[in-house]
């Protein structure tokens, strides 16, 4: 289930979701987003597939990241610091996973300033060459469509959107409403299943 996107433009990141949760058998639209700010810096912002108990957790938690390193989180940071504080959160409350020996959480995105970065199952921290990624079942198609209008002069709420539209149509385990977020500041942009802002 899921398609949640990831964009930077202009120095902002922004953050795409559907609200759709399912077991794979039955499926629910949700109130509950799967995307939100950080508790602990003002430019984090979060994006996750998969586990609403996981996105839950990373939700609530406070102490993931040290307000004090704002302006140098990296990828080292993120890796070196960030990491053991998810996976220490994670074990605590009982979400973590063994998977044959390894240790397993789950997919998440990450959006910090003008950084994107895609947490992933085995707790890597990947930063694409690409200013976007996407999670999910609608994955693929999603980046389909971020490809298709790269070189657009559409805005990236315009670009999400597009991307989720086309999740929807496509993809099993996708559907509205849409939410839209980013790192500057705290706005919640919702679109209706055709794409249309809603009030």
């Amino acid at each position: 289930m899921t398609c949640t996107i990831g964009l930077i433009h202009e120095g902002v990141t922004y953050i795409g979701a559907d609200s759709l949760g399912s077991n794979g058998y039955t499926k629910k639209v949700r109130n509950d987003k799967k995307l939100f700010k950080s508790k602990d810096i003002e430019s984090g912002l979060f994006g996750f597939a998969g586990s609403y108990r996981m996105g839950q957790l990373l939700m609530y938690a406070n102490g993931l990241l040290d307000r004090r390193d704002e302006q140098n989180i990296n990828h080292e940071y993120l890796v070196t610091k960030f990491i053991p504080n998810v996976r220490s959160l994670f074990q605590s409350q009982g979400f973590e996973r063994n998977n044959s020996g390894e240790a397993e959480g789950g997919v998440f995105i990450l959006g910090i300033k003008d950084k994107l970065y895609g947490i992933y199952s085995d707790y890597q921290v990947a930063e694409s060459s690409y200013n976007y990624l996407a999670m999910g079942s609608g994955e693929c198609h999603a980046l389909g469509s971020l490809h298709t209008t790269e070189d657009l002069d559409m805005k990236p709420e315009e670009r999400i959107i597009k991307a989720l539209l086309v999740a929807q149509e496509f993809a099993v385990g996708v559907e509205a409403p849409f939410y839209i977020m980013n790192t500057k500041d705290n706005t919640v942009l919702k679109y209706d299943r055709n794409g249309s802002l809603v009030e």
